[in-house]
């Protein structure tokens, strides 16, 4: 999936600058918000915890970026050093069938 299927998908969930105004409750909607989400980071690059939360702050708007960090580990889109110090996107990142909702 790209950006714009994620956006189109998401167009509910988005407000005109393309952040996130809540999370969905739906499953499928959810994860596709998490696809969106892992595409504002850069494949290889360390970021510390501050670094994450700041880019989740910058693409949402109800202010609760610690659970969206989490719910991008415990899925498989960021992996962490065990002292959560260091975060970086997954290299083989999840797919939608993965969540069996293609």
């Amino acid at each position: 999936m790209d950006n714009q299927l994620f956006e189109k998908e998401l167009k509910n969930f988005l407000d005109n600058e393309g952040r996130l105004i809540s999370y969905p409750s739906k499953l499928k909607l959810k994860i596709i918000a998490l696809f969106y989400l892992a595409s504002k980071f850069e494949s290889g690059k360390k970021y510390s915890e501050k670094e994450i939360n700041q880019i989740l702050q910058n693409w949402h708007t109800f202010e609760d970026w610690a659970m969206l960090r989490r719910d991008m580990y415990d899925r498989g889109f960021l992996s962490r050093e065990p002292n959560c110090s260091v975060y970086w996107l997954e290299d083989n990142q999840p797919t939608i069938a993965m969540f069996g909702l293609d």
